[in-house]
Order: C-alpha cells, then sequence, then structure tokens
C-alpha cells in the first residue's frame, strides 16, 4: 500500500513540475510579445508554415466531416422533422464543435507534433545551447513565434473548414437527400447565429495557444538523441489532442 502512495505521490510531483515549467514558458513568451515587431519575419514564416500549409489538409478534412454532419443530421431528423431542417442541424453543429475541434487535431498533428521534433532536434543536437551561447533566447526566437502565429492562423484555418463543411454537407443534401440549394441555406441563414461563430473561433484560439506551447515545450524537454526525438513527436500530439478535448468540454461548460 505504501508502495502504491509513493508512486502516486511522485506522479503528482512530477505533473505539477512539467505543468510549472509549461506556465514558465508561456510566461516567457508573453514576456517576449513586445519584441514581435522586431520577430515579424520569424513569425510570417511561422504563419505560413502552421496556417497557409495546412490548408489543403484542413480543407479535405472538412469536406468530409461535412458530408458526415449531413447524412448524420438526416438520419437524426429522420420521423422527427422534415429534411429542410437539415441545415440548421449540420451548420450548427459543424460552426459550433466540429469545425473547430478537428480542425485542431488536424492542427495537432501536422503543426505540434512538427514543432515538438523540429525543437526536439535542435535540443539534442546542442543548437539551443548555442543559441544561448550567443545570448539569443531561445523562447523569444524559437517559442514566442510559433505561439503567436499559431494563435492567429487557427481562428483562419477554422474559419475555412466551416465554409467547406457546410459546402459539403450542401453536396450531400442536394445529391443525396433531395434538398435544394434554396431550402438548404435558407434554413442554414434562419439558425445562423453570429455568438456561435464567435464561441468557435474563440476555441480556435485556445486550442492553437495549446498545441504551439505543447510543442514547444516538449520539444525544449527532448533528450535521448534520434529516439527521444520520436518520443517526443508522439507524446506532443497525444497530450494535446487530450487536452483539445478537455479543454472543448470546459469551454462548453463555461458558456452554459
Amino acid at each position: 500500500m505504501m508502495h502504491f502512495f509513493e508512486i502516486v505521490g511522485r506522479k503528482t510531483l512530477n505533473f505539477l513540475e512539467e505543468l510549472g515549467q509549461i506556465f514558465k514558458l508561456l510566461g516567457g513568451i508573453i514576456k517576449y510579445i513586445p519584441s514581435i515587431i522586431k520577430s515579424r519575419s520569424l513569425v510570417l514564416y511561422q504563419m505560413e508554415h502552421i496556417g497557409v500549409n495546412s490548408i489543403p489538409l484542413v480543407l479535405i478534412i472538412a469536406t468530409f466531416t461535412g458530408a458526415v454532419s449531413s447524412w448524420q443530421a438526416a438520419y437524426q431528423l429522420k420521423g422527427l422533422a422534415p429534411l429542410s431542417f437539415i441545415g440548421t442541424a449540420a451548420s450548427r453543429a459543424i460552426i459550433t464543435e466540429l469545425g473547430p475541434v478537428l480542425t485542431a487535431i488536424v492542427i495537432a498533428g501536422r503543426v505540434g507534433a512538427s514543432i515538438a521534433a523540429e525543437l526536439g532536434s535542435m535540443k539534442v543536437t546542442e543548437q539551443i545551447d548555442a543559441l544561448e551561447t550567443m545570448a539569443i533566447s531561445p523562447v523569444r526566437y524559437l517559442a514566442m513565434p510559433r505561439f503567436i502565429a499559431a494563435i492567429i492562423m487557427m481562428p483562419i484555418l477554422v474559419i475555412f473548414a466551416d465554409i467547406i463543411a457546410v459546402l459539403g454537407a450542401y453536396i450531400i443534401a442536394d445529391l443525396f437527400l433531395d434538398v435544394s440549394y434554396t431550402v438548404f441555406f435558407l434554413s442554414v441563414k434562419s439558425s445562423f447565429v453570429f455568438g456561435d461563430m464567435l464561441f468557435g473561433l474563440v476555441k480556435a484560439i485556445f486550442f492553437g495557444g495549446v498545441t504551439s506551447l505543447l510543442g514547444c515545450h516538449i520539444g525544449f524537454k527532448t533528450e535521448g538523441g534520434a529516439e527521444g526525438v520520436g518520443l517526443s513527436t508522439i507524446r506532443s500530439f497525444v497530450i494535446s489532442s487530450a487536452l483539445i478535448l478537455i479543454m472543448d468540454y470546459i469551454l462548453w461548460a463555461m458558456m452554459f
């Protein structure tokens, strides 16, 4: 029994220590935000890498997300309401939930893991130590641009994903469920609430911040050569995905 409590205590202390390190990194990033103009080229490069280069993957995911939403909405409405409500059901699910969450998970896999791998490789090859030797802060040079780029580009990606997903839902409704363009989009328009869109974008900002912050933290703590880099990549994606879902629940609970 004592051994069990020893393990639990050690795990708890390790968790609290790592949580403190993450908040310390966040504090360092916030500290260097005033230097964003000086580091604008780094931020713009990361915005291209995180945002622009992710658009094709996000659009593919959004298309099929919208298609599935349309089928699911039709199944839920069957026998309860006419299919003219399919636009309402699909669009609200996409804008408030599916668009932000699925986009964030895709970005966690593509970008969060990439950040952890890139910074982890720099760590094990002592490039980060070289930056510190030259009096260049790794937080300002490496972490801050990635964090700022993520919280800027994630909402933009979510807007793209929402639009494409709604169009995907319409295509399925039109081709397979005999719901016309006019009926579908009048249904979308009648149920559209700007607050839903705003809530989805706020969630996207949190998701982008968490993904980039964890990627940077795990990358900076990487040890053990190539094997350590691989483990950091997996760990970044797993923890980011889990936290995205946890934060999604917390934000919904705070909203209602």
